[in-house]
């Protein structure tokens, strides 16, 4: 076991509920939801993961979850997955600012009312849905801080699918839990890193390998950025814990990070020079704008170079609180930026880049 994973699994054995039997993970083999299922699995739990015939379960059967073949989509295979399960972890979600609305509702939306009908019907007793920090949409600016007493989706424009996905998934979810069906508890993670992210950690490397990693602004705002190690304990603190029912939790950072320090750590983790050019964050929002009207107008599939919530995501200098998550849960981030980004990167390496010894 590497010192990573040792240092955040030791809290989580003292705290799990261990009269929980069967948990079910949903998105199991995603970033977040694969973090959970480990540490889940090395404090004890039994943990089945519902998984699509074509995902790639190896890590899964070598931490030895159940594996359940269905989909979000597939009610019928919610019905079997769910059965016997005291916790579902609702990580499954169409990821991505990109694709068809469509896709969204199908599985963000009337995916998560699927599993919810499954687990009201095997009678689980906990419910922890994975938000977003995006459902309180994309508002900037200097000093702006959020916390979770802030209405969801102010300023959500049409094309923000992921967003507007998240944020009507999140209604339903609290529609169930107001009606008595079923408690639930929500987290709101903010951008993900750490070891099997396949989503953000690659363009960033590359984009740095090749020099064309550019800062959005001068690079000073505050990152909410949140190791998935850190963001698991999170969720499973909120799901054990009696006091989590019917609230909801941020789950957006590690301690203090610029998006500067974050590229430059990695840049460093990787052998190259810091990133230093950068635009102006209203001209990469302009160009952002531009390019996914070019986009959606030629109804191209591959998403643009850059769409306006990346840019949002990347350069904005608003904030979001997690006092409420480390207070009410004890929940303090085992892994710090020092050690997560350049694990992350070495991780990334070995398992893209052959000449990675």
């Amino acid at each position: 076991m590497t010192r990573l994973n040792r240092v955040s699994i030791l809290p989580l054995a003292m705290t799990v509920n261990t009269d929980y039997g069967i948990s079910l993970i949903t998105g199991a083999t995603g970033l977040l939801g694969s973090h959970i299922a480990e540490q889940l699995r090395r404090c004890g739990r039994k943990v089945r993961a519902l998984v699509r015939p074509t995902s790639d379960v190896s890590f899964l059967q070598s931490i030895g979850c159940e594996l359940v073949h269905g989909d979000v989509t597939d009610r019928a295979s919610l019905i079997e997955a769910c059965r016997g399960v005291d916790v579902v972890y609702h990580c499954a979600a169409r990821v991505g600012d990109w694709g068809p609305w469509k896709e969204f509702v199908a599985i963000s939306i009337d995916g998560t009312r699927n599993l919810l009908d499954a687990a009201v019907a095997a009678g689980v007793k906990r419910f922890l849905h994975i938000s977003s920090i995006s459902v309180y949409g994309y508002v900037d600016g200097e000093g702006t801080v959020f916390d979770e007493t802030t209405p969801l989706g102010y300023g959500l424009y049409k094309w923000a699918y992921y967003s507007r996905a998240k944020v009507e998934a999140e209604h339903i979810v609290w529609d169930y839990h107001r009606a008595g069906k079923i408690p639930v508890t929500v987290v709101r993670p903010s951008w993900l890193y750490g070891e099997r992210d396949r989503a953000t950690l690659g363009r960033l490397i590359d984009s740095i390998r090749q020099r064309k990693c550019k800062l959005i602004g001068d690079g000073n705002n505050r990152l909410n950025v949140v190791h998935a190690a850190n963001a698991a304990e999170a969720c499973i603190l909120a799901a054990n814990a009696e006091r989590a029912i019917g609230e909801a939790y941020n789950c957006s950072n590690d301690g203090e990070l610029t998006q500067g320090a974050y590229f430059n750590k990695i840049a460093e983790a990787l052998g190259e020079p810091p990133v230093t050019k950068c635009v102006p964050y209203k001209v990469a929002k302009t160009a952002a704008f531009v390019f996914e009207c070019l986009g959606h107008a030629l109804k191209r599939k591959k998403p643009p170079l850059v769409t306006r919530y990346s840019v949002w995501l990347i350069g904005r200098r608003s904030f979001f609180e997690t006092r409420k998550a480390r207070e009410q849960l004890g929940w303090e981030s085992t892994i710090s930026y020092d050690e997560g980004i350049p694990a992350a990167v070495k991780w990334y390496l070995t398992e893209h880049d052959s000449t990675v010894d």
